[in-house]
């Protein structure tokens, strides 16, 4: 198991260490500046500016130096927000990021998961067709036109919800909703077809023979089994919720990390745009190794060692 770890933890610094060096890159290839959306900065002070961020240094020495700073989780200081770290701003934005995300999976999990179970139970009949018909249309629709159709629906006609902002828990409710539609939709159909081979399988019968009731074996047998191709799916989940949120968060003014994001690319924010994607990438990757370990809680025949995990 420490062996594992270690692996799967070398495994996640070399993928940094990789996308560091590609987000390092593609920015020094981008064409532009930082400073070259400001048409009132004379060439002059531009130059000095430079010079003060450190962007007349050789290109070597810039990338050196930032690899050394970002391994502190040192981003370096915002070009456009003076006097503010890039820490500082993802300190200042996650939270709300991460509560949006965190209240997006749990919709998604909780509702696509009994979605998905009562397709299966139900398989032929309405309770399976009216969550196909709903699943089809969440992965059919696109977030941000869910999340337009929420503010419509609840906040403009019905005035049940808040528009935008995000003060209270009510605020919550629609962005995290816009945001699950599409995983919730995923996991619902996923659900539904690894609970249908679990019901064909042959340890089923056999507990319904014994005379086991119907709900027992669902909810002993069958649920755990079905769930595991879920629980696999949550590393996936949890990038579509972080890259999903980018547009979500601007839609309903949210001041999260992933509306951040966009006004640094807008703003050509070199150091904000880098230290995100390089926060984010971690996020993901440990995201996948919890994954992986709740995999193997979850399944006992599953056993992680150092060679890798064996399925057996």
């Amino acid at each position: 198991m420490v062996r594992y770890l270690l692996k799967r933890i070398g495994y996640i610094l070399l993928s940094l260490f990789f996308i560091v060096s590609i987000t390092f890159a593609l920015m020094k290839l981008a064409p532009g500046g930082p400073f070259t959306s400001e048409r009132k900065t004379s060439p002059a002070i531009e130059e000095q500016m430079k010079e003060a961020y450190g962007l007349n240094d050789p290109i070597h020495e810039q990338y050196f130096k930032y690899l050394i700073n970002a391994a502190q989780l040192d981003f370096g200081p915002s070009f456009k927000y003076e006097g503010q770290e890039v820490m500082d701003i993802i300190k200042r934005s996650f939270p709300y990021s991460l509560i949006l995300g965190l209240e997006s999976i749990f919709i998604a999990l909780g509702f696509g998961v009994l979605f998905g179970a009562i397709a299966a139970i139900r398989h032929n009949r309405m309770g399976d067709y009216t969550v196909m018909i709903i699943a089809i249309l969440g992965i059919s629709v696109p977030s941000f036109i869910m999340a337009t159709i929420l503010q419509y629906i609840f906040s403009i006609k019905l005035e049940l919800l808040p528009i935008a902002r995000f003060e209270s828990f009510a605020h919550t409710i629609l962005p995290a909703f816009a945001l699950a539609t599409t995983p919730l939709a995923f996991i619902a159909r996923l659900m539904r077809s690894s609970m249908l081979d679990v019901l064909s399988a042959d340890y089923i019968k056999t507990a319904k023979s014994k005379g086991l009731s119907e709900q027992v074996v669902i909810y002993r047998h069958a649920l755990r089994n079905a769930i595991l191709p879920v629980v696999s799916y949550l590393g996936p989940l949890v990038a579509g919720i972080l890259t999903g949120s980018f547009i979500i968060e601007k839609i309903f003014a949210i001041p999260g990390l992933g509306s951040e994001f966009v006004v640094s690319i807008t703003n050509r924010d070199y150091t904000v745009i880098m230290g995100t994607t390089v926060f984010f990438s971690m996020i993901l990757l440990v995201s996948i190794l919890i994954v992986d370990l709740i995999y193997g809680l979850i399944d006992p025949r599953i056993k992680v060692t150092g060679k890798g995990a064996n399925h057996s």
